[in-house]
This record gives C-alpha cells, sequence and structure tokens, in this order.
C-alpha cells in the first residue's frame, strides 16, 4: 500500500522569518521633533506606563530597587520569582511604598516615655520626628529633634509630653500633595499627621516625601497614585499569584519559555480567575499561541529564544526569529485589544522601536540593564574592566534555584538539569536612569524619522525595508576605528 504521508522533503517549503538586522524603518515625512514624542503605552489592559521598557524577571536584573527606578522613570520592573512567597511580597511592598504620599508605617512615641527613649528611637529609625499618640491611636502631639535637643529646656528624663508640640496641624487621607504642602508652608512644618474622623492617625506626609515625588513627575502610577508593580509568578503557582496580588502587584505575569503548551494555558486561565491584578501570559511566538490565550489575557508576551544568553534555539532545535514573531502574535492580539510586549534580542534602542514598528506595545530587556547599578547581580573586575554577574533562566544555576518549572522541568535527585542558558557577565554600566534615557532617546528618534508622535501613530505609518548582509554591515560603524564610545552604541551590542 502506498504511503500517503506527506513527503518530508515538503517540510522544507518554509515560510521566511526575520529579526531585528534583517529590516530598518523607511524614513518618511515627518514633523515631529523626537522629544516631543509621547512613548506612553499599556503593558495589560488596564496598567499603562509612560515609556514602554519593561525590564526581565531574571533575579541577576530585577528587584525592587530596579522595579522602584523603572517605574520612577516611568517604565515597569517586572520582580523575579527566584525567591520564597514571604520575601516576593516584601519585595512588592516595598515598590508600592516607596513613593507614596501619606506613609502608612509610621514611627510614632508615647506621651509617657522618656525623652531620652524617643531620641534614641529617632536616631536607630532614621527620623526626625514622630507623632505622639495614645493607646487608641489619637494624635496628642508631635515631637521633633529641634523639640529635644540639645537638652536645653526638657531633661532627658522628662516625659514626652512634657516636651512635644500639642497644637499639631493635621489633615483628612483624602489630601492632595500640593494641599499638605500649603499646609507645611503656612505653619513653618516639615510634616503633616493624616488622622480618621475621630483623630485617630493613619499615616504621615512629609515634606521630602512630597518634594521627592516631584522629582519622578513622569513615574508610572497607579489609580492610588502608587509606584506600578509587576510580578513574575510560575505557570502553576497559584499560591504564589494570589500572595502577588494580595500585596498589591499591579500585573502577573506568567513566567513559562513555552507558554503555548496547554497545561499552561489552563493554569494561567485558574490565575486569571482567581486574581484581581491583570495577567501576562508569555512566552509565545506565533499566532496560533495568541489564538489561545487572548480570550483570557490582558497582555501577552513574546519570545521564544531570542535572548543573548539564551540557548533555547541551539539545545532544542525550536524558535521563531523576533520580528516574525512579534507581527504574528499582534496580528491577532490587535484585534482582542490586548497589548503584546516584545522580550529579548534587542541590543540597541533602534531594535526597540522595530519591535513597535512589527506591533509590539512595550519591549523587556534583560542583559541591557543587567549591568546597572539597581540591578542585583554582584560587580567583579576582569582585566581591569568592571561587569556585573548576569545569567539566562534557564542556566543550571537558576534553574536549581527554583526556576526549573519556568521550561516544565522539575529537578530530579537521579538526574541534572538539561539548562537552556548560560551564566554570563556584562559590562558594568551605572545608573539606570541614563541607559533608560538613551534607549527611549533613541525610540522617540525613530518615531521622528517615521513622523509619528504617538506609539499607536508610529504602529500606524511605519514600514520596513528588507536589509541585505552588505547593508547590515553598512548600518554600524565602518572602516574606521572608534576612539571615543558612544554611551548608545557598542559594536557588540553591550
Amino acid at each position: 500500500m502506498a504511503n500517503e504521508r506527506e513527503p518530508f522533503s515538503q517540510k522544507l517549503q518554509v515560510p521566511e522569518a526575520l529579526t531585528f538586522d534583517d529590516v530598518l524603518l523607511r524614513p518618511k515625512e515627518s514633523r515631529v521633533e523626537p522629544d516631543e514624542a509621547d512613548t506612553a503605552t499599556r503593558v495589560s489592559k488596564n496598567v499603562e506606563i509612560n515609556v514602554p521598557v519593561l525590564t526581565a524577571a531574571m533575579d541577576t536584573v530585577t528587584e525592587s530597587d530596579m522595579a522602584i527606578a523603572m517605574a520612577r522613570h516611568g517604565g515597569l520592573g517586572v520582580l523575579h520569582r527566584n525567591m520564597d512567597v514571604d520575601q516576593m511580597v516584601a519585595e512588592i511592598e516595598r515598590v508600592k511604598r516607596a513613593d507614596e504620599l501619606i506613609i502608612r508605617d509610621v514611627v510614632t512615641a508615647a506621651p509617657d516615655q522618656t525623652v531620652r527613649d524617643v531620641d534614641q528611637m529617632m536616631d536607630k529609625q532614621g527620623v526626625s520626628g514622630a507623632p505622639v499618640v495614645d493607646d487608641d491611636g489619637q494624635v496628642l502631639g508631635i515631637i521633633s529633634g529641634t523639640d529635644i535637643r540639645p537638652y536645653l529646656e526638657v531633661g532627658e528624663d522628662d516625659a514626652v509630653d512634657e516636651a512635644m508640640t500639642d497644637e499639631v496641624v493635621t489633615a483628612p487621607e483624602d489630601v492632595t500633595a500640593r494641599e499638605a504642602l500649603e499646609l507645611m508652608y503656612e505653619h513653618k512644618i516639615e510634616r503633616v499627621p493624616i488622622v480618621d474622623d475621630d483623630n485617630r492617625l493613619i499615616g504621615l506626609v512629609t515634606m521630602q516625601g512630597i518634594l521627592q515625588r516631584r522629582e519622578y513627575d513622569t513615574a508610572a502610577r497607579d489609580e492610588n497614585d502608587r509606584l506600578v508593580a509587576g510580578a513574575a509568578v510560575g505557570p502553576f503557582e497559584l499560591d504564589r499569584a494570589t500572595a502577588a496580588d494580595e500585596a498589591g502587584a499591579d500585573v502577573l505575569f506568567i513566567d513559562s519559555a513555552h507558554a503555548h503548551n496547554l497545561n499552561v494555558v489552563d493554569s494561567a486561565r485558574e490565575i486569571k480567575e482567581t486574581v484581581d491584578a491583570d495577567v501576562v501570559v508569555g512566552n509565545i511566538g506565533t499566532r496560533e499561541a495568541a489564538e489561545d490565550v487572548v480570550d483570557f489575557a490582558d497582555g501577552v508576551k513574546v519570545g521564544i529564544g531570542p535572548g543573548s544568553i539564551c540557548t533555547t534555539r541551539v539545545v532544542t532545535g525550536a524558535g521563531m526569529p523576533q520580528i516574525t514573531a512579534v507581527s504574528q502574535v499582534a496580528d491577532v492580539a490587535s484585534q482582542h485589544d490586548v497589548p503584546v510586549i516584545a522580550d529579548g534580542g534587542i541590543r540597541y534602542s533602534g531594535d526597540a522601536i522595530k519591535a513597535v514598528a512589527a506591533g509590539a506595545d512595550a519591549v523587556m530587556l534583560g542583559s541591557y540593564f543587567a549591568g546597572t547599578d539597581e540591578a542585583p547581580g554582584r560587580v567583579i573586575t576582569m582585566n581591569g574592566k568592571k561587569y556585573k554577574q548576569y545569567r539566562g533562566m534557564g542556566s543550571v544555576g537558576a534553574m536549581s534555584d527554583g526556576g526549573g518549572d519556568r521550561y516544565l522541568k522539575e529537578e530530579d535527585e537521579d538526574d541534572e538539569f538539561v539548562p537552556e542558558g548560560v551564566e554570563a557577565a556584562t559590562p558594568y554600566k551605572g545608573s539606570v536612569q541614563s541607559e533608560l534615557h538613551q534607549l527611549v532617546g533613541g525610540m522617540q528618534s525613530g518615531m521622528g524619522y517615521v513622523g509619528a508622535e504617538t506609539l499607536p501613530e508610529f504602529k500606524e505609518r511605519s514600514e520596513f525595508v528588507r536589509v541585505s548582509a552588505a547593508g547590515q554591515q553598512e548600518s554600524h560603524p565602518h572602516d574606521v576605528m572608534i576612539t571615543d564610545e558612544a554611551p548608545n552604541y557598542s559594536p557588540d551590542g553591550n
């Protein structure tokens, strides 16, 4: 009987797939100045940010320091999950508290404490003043360093209620930053206790906190004016997802290398039905994968093997070049108003804006930010140059620390992991603010070349042209020896 299967040679009739170096944006007529380009976007249906950049959920990239810095400068840091649930909750809460107008965890004094005890307490807690409250939490007064030092009018053993200022200026919980600041200027004070209708202490607003918030006027904030926070959870970690949601995470990222595994899809759907936070599903790389998740996902993350330290494509033989992957997923997601995040493969700001042209709403980077001060990796010196440790979440070390199920693998006592990533080092770069400035500035310049003032307009106006190998070479500096390094370019992309 004749074999009726399709000939194997038919598999070689394959579609073309492209990545960043294969294309360029076609310049167009423009009146857009790059500095005026608006980069505001969404990372999920309900979470907006002011710059379209996320830091990867990797244990050498994003913990609370990075997440706070990213949100303050308009982006989003996604906390990694190679930590226990209690640690993750503490990290999320630290991000959400970082720039709160009202400080909820207030250092207070009791009226019968001694001046010496309060002085030592404030010094230990690093505060210069404290509301004085009774056992019911009612505000009786406020005491500061100027009230008790250098003990000229009160003694060390005197009670606080003898030294405190008892005419306290307070404000209700719905006070705005402007109103609080006006109160401080009017009464020449630096802190205002926030009280309820019964004069019980709720929190504290400080002048330092208000001025710090003004410094970050483009920060990404939630509806309660707190910094936005993202957190990664495993594809089967419902308990972690629930804890992250209760801790205040705005968006949860289902952290799977192959989210088109139907077991992952089912679990992600269950997580979405359980939590209030938005849920982004990833990673995927095909039109078919997008079709299977857009009915419940608040966002999708695209990237099968493009990362600088990812070996998925060479270890497994599977993957999808990133420009094609983003465009295929965006074809489907855009029809359902689901934002798309391009994750991986971005070496230059030009790659990031190409990803947006292909249909992404935002981009996620790992190695680009792993060398910054805010990344948790350790600084090391090699050949007189500074580097920071950087490892893929598919590396042996990361998988051993709890990330194995990202690749649908669990540690076995008798077997070793089959890694899909490596451990490496990336050049030390300084602050995340400077790196983000260069990245977003380059993206805005790309918008200017296309003549688009906003990212949605850019996605509509932008067109690609194919680039040959000679064209790729022509795109980089050539036939010269670089004598002064530019802050936004290096030949190897680091």
